[in-house]
């Protein structure tokens, strides 16, 4: 995968390929939004099904603020 960095997103790449543009944001009514990410690389929860996409945040605060969520990923291309 490429070096962490915001707006690159971990993502199981058989769902969704490496270079893939999409936009994050809450499901339903939350008023989250990641917003453009770049599927960039891979963890182990995405491999085992256990989670769709992995944001990344530069802060540690920022992780524990976020935590997990429900999202809803569009693909843009």
């Amino acid at each position: 995968g490429r070096r962490a960095q915001m707006g690159y997103v971990a993502v199981n790449p058989k769902e969704i390929p490496y270079g893939t543009k999409l936009w994050i944001v809450g499901h339903g009514n939350s008023k989250f939004v990641y917003g453009y990410a770049l599927a960039a690389d891979t963890g182990g929860a995405m491999l085992k099904g256990k989670n769709f996409v992995d944001l990344y945040y530069d802060t540690y605060y920022e992780c524990v603020l976020n935590g997990v969520k429900h999202v809803d990923v569009y693909v843009l291309e």
